[in-house]
């Protein structure tokens, strides 16, 4: 989702690879495609293009994830 950008980098998200168990959740809810898995845990590989929705940090067991809606 390169072409998709509502404010540079603004976003809250965050994410905590130790706490990340690898599940993909993130990468399957992810509506911009802002992770990837990489040695079998979570990536952020596009933080520019989180709309801050927090379907990832919904859906993950582990609670790795993090974001304050309303900011990006």
């Amino acid at each position: 989702m390169k072409d998709f950008r509502h404010y540079e980098a603004v976003s809250t998200l965050a994410l905590d690879r130790d706490k990340c168990v690898g599940c993909t959740l993130c990468t399957q809810v992810c509506p911009h495609q802002v992770f990837e898995m990489r040695d079998r845990k979570a990536d952020i590989v596009d933080f520019d293009a989180c709309m801050e929705c927090g379907a990832c940090v919904t859906n993950c067991p582990s609670e790795a994830l993090s974001v304050n809606p309303g900011v990006g």
